[in-house]
């Protein structure tokens, strides 16, 4: 008997998958932001439509960005963009890892225990909802120090967010999983660490990834009103002294910090659940 022919299909690596499979969304990602800033060209360098004439244009701005003598003081080039990037990426990774570290332990105990949550839920959800600005008059007169105070308020906002996902991604595990693992033995300690924390991460990811973005925009706000160095605190000072291609400088940057820093975490993520690709066989 004749052994069957393949399927006809497109050509595939080593590992079975698309050679240029990589690069599609690499190559899309890129079509996007290409977009928005050839709509920022054309509307307000090239054209100047209505009320877009007021802003400042993409080309200056971006010369502005790159050059070794800049006409306001502020480029990639100058000391004072790197002190003030360091002071509020110290201040993000900081609250983030204060917030995340807290965040998911409550989250855990609320999904997981239903005293806990009877308990700590209603005060969660009273809170959560108060937008940062809010908590800045509260936060300077509790916090001994400026600095401090902007860490706490950039930790509110990642805080709330961390929470709730991870105790959605508690809730979410099946019955049957519990059961299971009561049948064979586990103590309370081995269900934790095999099955609620691997069937809580994917939540929890997803909270992490709003969380750090959270965290970007709260100390923005907060650099603005009680910092005295940082990106948001400068991009208050350029739009004060009209300097407004040194305020596109802060905003693209604190754009491609915050980029940055949710890819690390969604690589970070897709690392500690290898296993679920293997469990779902390539369907998710």
């Amino acid at each position: 008997m004749a052994a069957p022919t393949s399927l006809p299909g497109p050509a595939r690596g080593p590992a079975g998958a698309k050679p240029s499979a990589g690069w599609i969304p690499f190559l899309q990602a890129m079509l996007g932001i290409s977009l928005f800033f050839l709509s920022w060209f054309l509307l307000v360098d090239v054209f100047a439509l209505w009320r877009f004439a007021q802003l400042p244009k993409l080309s200056v701005s971006l010369r502005e960005m790159f050059s070794p003598d800049p006409t306001f003081g502020v480029s990639v080039f100058t000391q004072e963009y790197y002190d003030h990037l360091k002071a509020s990426a110290g201040r993000v990774i900081f609250a983030f890892l204060i917030a995340v570290s807290a965040g998911v332990v409550i989250g855990i105990l609320s999904g997981w225990n239903r005293w806990f949550r009877a308990v700590c839920q209603p005060l969660l959800e009273l809170a959560r909802p108060i937008p940062v600005l809010a908590w800045i008059p509260l936060v300077i007169l509790v916090m001994p120090s400026r600095e401090s105070a902007v860490i706490a308020l950039t930790f509110l906002a990642a805080f709330f967010i961390t929470i709730l996902n991870t105790m959605l991604g508690v809730r979410s595990i099946d019955e049957v999983y519990f059961r299971a693992a009561q049948s064979l033995g586990f103590s309370r300690w081995a269900i934790l660490r095999h099955v609620v924390i691997p069937g809580a991460l994917p939540f929890i990811f997803v909270g992490l990834q709003i969380a750090m973005a959270a965290c970007w925009f709260s100390l923005v706000a907060s650099e603005i009103v009680s910092g005295t160095a940082g990106l948001g605190y400068k991009v208050w000072e350029a739009y004060y002294y009209v300097q407004f291609e040194t305020m596109v400088i802060m905003i693209l940057t604190l754009g491609i910090c915050g980029y940055i820093s949710s890819a690390i975490i969604r690589r970070l993520g897709a690392y500690l659940m290898r296993w679920r690709g293997k469990t779902l066989g390539g369907v998710a």
